[in-house]
């Protein structure tokens, strides 16, 4: 006899099975079109190498140039990677799983130094160890001479570490968050102290964040140019753009060099991430017990106190002094601002909403169609992260130069924006495909039914659903592109001013009056966008 139950479902699981197989058939150009996509991504890195070696015989004389900035380069991006990955390590623990006084708020002012570009934090610290600057006259109150030479590698990892450990603390600050409490305490009942269960069962799950967060302060500090040009540390992108124009060879060759350094650190990341098996469960039910600090809150909350301080604290005060310096004088005035602030909003809003157009093909093809080729495609658009700034300008500046088909790009608005896209998309490409999972097969099934047309279909169904994941990825490049200073310097229009020019011009000039206005300016922008990207959601989560 036919069960009832059977004779009802058979043919629900049948057409689930059809819808999901239509599904999958996604339309027959998309893969095509984010290969086309993935391509363009990889376009200024091929370009780079290609242009190196058809200067062969002139990189052969010029290759002797390049082991100085190549160690410094090294030496410089490994020591604030490891400073960074052992403070953000630090903090991350003690705001998430410690009873530190006031650790909520600490959790938020501790990632605030992610408002500020590594330049502008050079900026600051320069500005103040001048005499009349605030640090300068802070360290004569208590009898302590003020450095003479804030220059070199020392100054450089001191600013970028104090500027960067945030992209650590933050990837460790939610796995800490997402880890069963009952693997430490099986090992505190087996006799482990509250150290060894640390190093022997937290730290091991902890190493796949640790080693991300790590590897995006490497490839942020190979890519630095502001601040260790304001420094004077010469490392392989003070020699790319120093020679991008006297010195072609020298300079395609030091961009190779660097970009062969990117990838290969991306590449030893992976193997190291893959050899980890963190556990993946979720966390385990209940409210986890802080560990005591006892005698040891005093040194923590100083600890946090004094990061703070350097990261953005002092910064701001050293800023607002020569601002408040030069408005008092009537030298400066927030009027001078407006027009680079509304450019500087105007490109970074174009940008984000340029890149989640042109990346959100590859998120379709990689969550709707997986396959080889589009997995390719979302390896160039995340290979693009690893690429300098300012080795995608210049490889972008030479093109529209000597190639009369682009030649009309050069020093245009578009081929920024191009720039832009091509170093920023990966921030969008997660958070692209993260929105469209959230597109449920039933309801794309049931909209193929009621809507045949997929223009349509995809408006009226597809994208309000995918909204909230692709405002976040466009916030993401907003963000990035606010503070983005290389790529700008060379492939700007003439009369083309953003608020990080602003402050670079300032600098150029020694007028610190209004390199701190602009500064100040940058910095309230990129925290509104700050607390509204991460800031508010973090609050939220506590």
């Amino acid at each position: 006899m036919t069960d009832p139950a059977a004779a009802f479902t058979a043919p629900a699981r049948l057409g689930g099975s059809r819808a999901a197989s239509r599904l999958q058939r996604a339309p027959s150009l998309l893969t095509p079109l984010a290969l086309a996509i993935g391509a363009g991504f990889a376009f200024p890195a091929a370009f780079v190498v290609w242009r190196t070696i058809r200067l062969e015989a002139s990189f052969s004389e010029t290759i002797g140039e390049i082991p100085g900035p190549l160690w410094r380069t090294v030496q410089l991006a490994v020591l604030v990677s490891a400073s960074t990955a052992c403070l953000g390590t630090l903090l991350a623990w003690v705001t998430t799983r410690t009873d530190l006084p006031l650790r909520s708020m600490w959790r938020i002012v501790l990632v605030l130094p992610l408002v500020l570009p590594s330049f502008v934090g050079a900026t600051a610290f320069i500005a103040g160890l001048a005499p009349g600057g605030v640090i300068h006259d802070g360290l004569d109150l208590i009898g302590i001479d003020a450095p003479r030479r804030f220059r070199g590698l020392g100054a450089s990892w001191f600013v970028l570490t104090a500027f960067t450990y945030p992209y650590v603390m933050l990837p460790v600050s939610g796995r800490l968050a997402n880890l069963r409490a009952s693997h430490e305490e099986s090992a505190r009942m087996l006799g482990c102290t509250q150290r060894q269960a640390f190093l022997r069962v937290t730290l091991p799950e902890l190493r796949p964040a640790i080693l991300g967060g790590s590897l995006l302060v490497f490839l942020y500090t190979l890519s630095e140019f502001g601040a260790v040009q304001l420094l004077g540390y010469d490392t392989l992108t003070r020699v790319i753009f120093a020679t991008r124009l006297s010195d072609r060879a020298l300079s395609f060759a030091s961009a190779t060099v660097l970009l062969a350094l990117a990838v290969a650190v991306v590449v030893a990341e992976r193997r190291l991430r893959g050899r980890s098996t963190p556990d993946r469960r979720a966390a385990a039910a209940g409210t986890r017990r802080p560990t005591e600090l006892g005698w040891r809150k005093v040194p923590a909350t100083l600890t946090c106190a004094t990061v703070a301080a350097i990261g953005i604290a002092v910064p701001v005060i050293s800023l607002g002094v020569w601002a408040r310096r030069g408005l008092a004088a009537n030298r400066v005035s927030f009027g001078d601002l407006v027009d680079p602030a509304i450019t500087t909003a105007t490109v970074a809003t174009i940008t984000a909403l340029v890149t989640v157009i042109v990346v959100l093909p590859v998120a379709l093809a990689t969550t709707r169609r997986p396959g080889l080729g589009p997995n390719v495609a979302a390896g160039f658009v995340v290979g693009g992260f690893a690429i300098p700034g300012l080795v995608i300008a210049l490889s972008l500046a030479v093109l529209a130069l000597n190639v009369s088909a682009f030649g009309f790009l050069y020093q245009t608005l578009p081929l920024l924006i191009i720039a832009y896209v091509v170093h920023f998309g990966s921030q969008t490409l997660t958070s692209a495909e993260q929105a469209v999972r959230a597109v449920p097969d039933a309801v794309r099934e049931q909209s193929q039914l009621l809507e045949p047309n997929a223009l349509r279909r995809a408006v009226r169904v597809d994208l309000p659903i995918m909204r909230p994941g692709l405002l976040a990825g466009g916030g993401l490049v907003m963000l990035a592109t606010l503070k983005e200073l290389p790529a700008t310097l060379l492939l700007a229009p003439n009369d083309f001013s953003t608020l990080a020019t602003e402050v670079w011009s300032g600098l150029e000039e020694g007028f610190y009056a209004a390199a701190g206005l602009a500064s100040l300016t940058l910095i309230a922008v990129s925290g509104a966008l700050t607390w509204l990207l991460v800031l508010r959601r973090m609050d939220s989560a506590a």
